[in-house]
């Protein structure tokens, strides 16, 4: 999968659960934090991702 792809994923569930959330739901509060951790992770590894890329690259 690729990483926009899992961001995308991400995204949606979030979507979700905070729509659950403001209808009242208190428990979908705590699966918005998870999803938000997720979409941190996942951005994270899109930054050491790129940083590796340009680091491999060969000069010009």
């Amino acid at each position: 999968m690729s990483h926009i792809q899992a961001l995308e994923n991400e995204i949606a569930a979030l979507k979700e659960e905070l729509e659950k959330f403001e209808r009242g739901n208190k428990s979908a509060g705590t699966r918005a934090r998870k999803v938000l951790q997720n979409i941190k992770r996942v951005a994270q590894d899109v930054r050491v991702y790129i940083q590796t890329a340009k680091k491999t690259e060969e000069p010009k």
